[in-house]
């Protein structure tokens, strides 16, 4: 594989320099390295075909068409910090919106597509555990509902 890569270095707000996860390792990386790739992708992040869901992700330029019906949460571990200072992960900002969450995902017309690290998982799991016990529901059995349904997708690398 060739790859064409512009490293990715930049001053935040706070006056830290923040270097891009993916550029740099690829930039640092001698030729002939051994890389694990991952793909084909795409069996993940489909759209549902209900004209009419709620779909929860990232979607900036819809929401700038139509504020209305659309709120993107951002979770950025190497620039924003929760309530105690440490990183922010999603499975922080989950929890902090987690009723409504909760409520949204017991509705047959929501979606969530998520992706990042495999390690996500187990925090976005931690969260959804509490909230379906609340209701006295397996959250691991109900997340096999939901994916059957097309309705939870995740895709991790």
């Amino acid at each position: 594989v060739s790859l064409c890569v512009k490293r990715l270095v930049y001053t935040n707000d706070a006056g830290e320099v923040v270097k891009g996860v993916c550029s740099n390792f690829l930039c640092d990386l001698k030729p002939g390295s051994d890389v694990k790739l991952t793909g084909p992708v795409g069996k993940e992040m489909l759209m549902p075909k209900d004209p009419n869901a709620t779909v929860i992700m990232e979607f900036d330029k819809m929401k700038a068409k139509a504020p209305e019906n659309f709120r993107v949460d951002y979770a950025i571990s190497r620039e924003e910090t929760n309530d105690k200072g440490e990183k922010m992960y999603i499975q922080t900002r989950m929890a902090q919106y987690a009723p409504e969450l909760w409520e949204l995902l017991k509705k047959d017309n929501t979606f969530v597509y998520m992706c990042g690290l495999k390690g996500m998982e187990k925090g976005i799991d931690d969260i959804m555990v509490s909230l379906a016990a609340n209701d006295g529901i397996d959250w691991f059995d109900y997340k096999k509902q939901l994916k059957k349904a097309e309705q939870w997708n995740v895709e991790v690398y």
